[in-house]
């Protein structure tokens, strides 16, 4: 029956003319999209030689081992520091200082140590102790500058020319670095659990001395180091607490593996099924829906009628009555509120009949076609281990950008700025060179300043422009990234459409329809896929620009830029999603097809426009169930594995591996349940919506004649009220 409307029928194009030679994906095709093909060619050859340049300038080492003031590395083997791995600072209380942060440096001299200090001293206990007892000294200077040996050096002379740190605290490595043991209990700093101790000269000290310490070398004198104290304590306690989640994943790894397999069997059993409990799931699920909604309305009758009915109650105060009220039990008590709830559940159950009442067939349809889709899966079930291939193409893709991405930062030669504790300092951040920076007159001009290790770089074109490469790097991977799951839904969209296509199921399929998919994809369509992986790519970037720009005006007091800023975010997430349920059905007319990108996106467009209200129907049911499925899979396999790490299953209590945290592997199984799950959806979501465009192309071209018969299901007829002429024989 045709449907009535007002726009004429060519608005959204002409529907698609019969093609008696049409018998599925079409297998005389030719190449399409062929200038992105190359392009995208040309880009990849780019890639790979842009991540040849940065492995040939850029140094890992200098990412992994920590450096010392003299851009010399911490524990490289071969080196004068290979038994010194562990960084130690001079005085770490002067890189809280705020006027130095933003450079990412500290103020004061790195050197690389074998361990980390495990006491207090200065260097008059040091010099005060030498007197009697030499050790003290050899204790001490392996906190000093390699090659000084003169522990009678006077003190002003040692700071000037930072031979020794004037101090050094207990102190704990972490991340290769030496930092002060701090811990504030009860509000009170310690270090070394100890909140009081005694210098060489027998004097008691308090550990708020060393913070005073600070304020000596011009810091700033409201720095909060009760909070630094504590950032430094969380970081080392994380360091422990880390090696005990390391020893759970060690102990619990091979029943990790154990629950993630059961995950993907009891995936595999929900797809199959969904051909039989897709309708009964669905409607429970929309008549429990009314009926909830129906309960809400008697409720709220009720409250509304007892509140009305009590003779000196508030039936008849209102909600202006009482105006507004931080207590919000207080309207509970007014029978206005309970008549606003109970209009406004009528108004939602009311909706709700209307819609099914209406598009009760579109309903039917989309359960069809989920049943029809897990008939698809079952008889093509190769489809549902092509994600493997997606992860491992995605795993190449992010482990390259991730090492060009090291390599471009570690690119270049060790540049040394100058850092100053005071503001105001003419020299601050101007490159220095330490060999010849104690003759100069830049510590004079500004006392307490260094000449220290900025970072990696040089003066040359590739070394100007590495910033714009890292740009290009992350482009390029976004492009590779979309272009893979691109392939991915070409080649599933390929395979469930030859299925759709054969008239008698499953004589008709052909064989191998997943390998031949591919083959089509990336013979002739490479072109065409990269073209639309491009455009998502861009607006992706776009959409990383954004949030890095979001991120920057955080602490700025413009409304206007940080209202733009979040509209212009708004716009392109809406944009990006639009971008991608487009590319999703141009893949699907291209798989079918063979058409270039814009051809297909706009047949699929049109297609689609044409059937807006079965399209919304079935998206919405289509996403339903499957979110309903992953949450019910994680759950259920989440619920088991809680009962087993938490020995509450009788029968393998032995068997369960003792644990510090029995959460730390109950998190990643319903993790990784969560995404196998996600995996195997991800295949039956793009079969529904392949079968779903197949659906309302068998709708357009055929007629249900002997020369026109409908592919369609019998299911899908019968709703329809379509008959395939008795004059061929269907078998389905």
């Amino acid at each position: 029956m045709a449907r009535k409307t007002d726009i004429p029928p060519s608005y959204y194009g002409e529907p698609r003319k019969f093609d008696p030679g049409f018998r599925g994906p079409i297998h005389n095709r030719g190449c399409t999209d062929v200038v992105c093909c190359v392009v995208f060619v040309v880009f990849i050859l780019g890639y790979i030689a842009l991540g040849t340049v940065a492995w040939i300038h850029g140094d890992p080492r200098k990412v992994v081992y920590p450096t010392d003031s003299h851009g010399q590395f911490c524990g490289q083997q071969g080196t004068p520091n290979a038994n010194k791995a562990i960084l130690f600072y001079f005085n770490i209380l002067q890189c809280a200082n705020p006027a130095v942060l933003i450079n990412l440096q500290c103020p004061t001299t790195q050197l690389c140590v074998s361990k980390c200090p495990d006491r207090f001293a200065t260097y008059l206990d040091m010099q005060y102790n030498y007197r009697y007892n030499k050790s003290y000294w050899e204790y001490y200077k392996q906190f000093c500058k390699p090659g000084f040996d003169n522990p009678r050096k006077s003190v002003a002379q040692v700071l000037r020319d930072e031979d020794c740190p004037s101090m050094i605290v207990p102190s704990r490595p972490f991340l290769q670095r030496c930092f002060p043991d701090f811990i504030t209990r009860n509000g009170t700093l310690t270090v070394a659990n100890k909140t009081v101790f005694k210098d060489g000269l027998g004097k008691t000290r308090s550990v708020i001395d060393l913070r005073d310490a600070a304020k000596d070398s011009n810091l700033e004198p409201r720095v909060n180091w009760t909070a630094i104290a504590g950032g430094i304590t969380s970081l080392l306690d994380a360091k422990e607490v880390g090696m005990k989640i390391f020893e759970d994943y060690a102990n619990s790894w091979y029943w990790i593996l154990i629950g993630l397999v059961i995950t993907m069997v009891v995936s595999l059993a929900f797809i199959l099924l969904l051909r039989f409990t897709a309708g009964v799931l669905l409607w429970l699920i929309i008549f429990g829906v009314i009926a909830v909604v129906g309960y809400g309305i008697w409720h709220c009758y009720w409250e509304f009628s007892t509140l009305r009915g009590k003779p000196h109650g508030d039936g008849d105060v209102t909600i202006s009555d009482i105006g507004f009220q931080t207590d919000f039990r207080v309207y509970l008590q007014l029978s206005q509120t309970w008549l606003i709830f109970m209009i406004s559940l009528s108004v939602i159950e009311a909706v709700i009949i209307i819609i099914l009442i209406f598009l009760r067939r579109r309903v039917r349809i989309a359960i069809a076609l989920l049943k029809e889709g897990s008939r698809a899966i079952g008889y093509i079930m190769s489809t549902l281990f092509y994600p493997i291939i997606t992860f491992v193409l995605l795993a190449i893709c992010i482990a390259y950008w991730a090492v060009t991405a090291v390599f471009l930062a570690s690119s270049g030669d060790a540049v040394y700025k100058v850092m100053s504790t005071q503001d105001k300092c003419m020299y601050a951040n101007l490159t220095c060179d330490p060999e010849t920076f104690s003759q100069t007159n830049v510590t004079k001009v500004c006392p307490g300043s260094q000449c220290t290790f900025a970072f990696y770089g040089g003066e040359s074109l590739y070394h100007r422009y590495i910033f714009v490469l890292q740009l290009c790097n992350l482009l390029v991977f976004l492009w590779l990234v979309n272009f893979t799951i691109a392939l991915g839904q070409c080649t599933l969209a390929g395979a469930f459409a030859s299925y759709y296509w054969a008239l008698r199921k499953p004589q008709d399929i052909p064989s191998c329809p997943l390998f031949s998919s591919f083959s089509r994809a990336v013979r002739y369509h490479t072109g065409s896929l990269a073209f639309g992986s491009l455009i998502l790519a861009v607006v992706q970037m776009f959409r990383i620009v954004l949030e890095y720009l979001d991120h920057k005006l955080k602490g700025a007091h413009n409304a206007f830029a940080r209202f733009l800023i979040c509209c212009l975010k708004c716009c392109f997430w809406c944009l990006e999603h639009f971008i991608k349920f487009m590319n999703r059905n141009a893949y699907i007319m291209i798989a079918i097809y063979g058409k270039n990108f814009c051809t297909s996106a706009k047949d699929a467009f049109f297609l689609l426009m044409r059937n807006v209200v079965r399209v919304a129907v079935l998206d919405k049911v289509t996403d339903f169930l499957l979110f309903l499925g992953k949450v019910l899979i994680s759950g259920s396999v989440g619920v088991l594995a809680f009962f087993f790490f938490t020995r509450k299953i009788p029968v393998i209590q032995e068997e369960v591996p003792s644990l510090n945290y029995y959460w730390v592997p109950l998190l990643t199984v319903i993790f990784g349940s969560y995404l196998i799950a996600h995996g195997f959806f991800n295949v039956y979501a793009m079969c529904v919506d392949t079968l779903f465009l197949c659906f309302l192309v068998d709708l357009e071209v055929n007629s249900g004649s002997a020369a026109r018969p409908f592919y369609m299901s019998s299911t899908l007829r019968q709703i329809l009220d379509k008959k395939n002429s008795k004059r061929r024989k269907d078998k389905r």
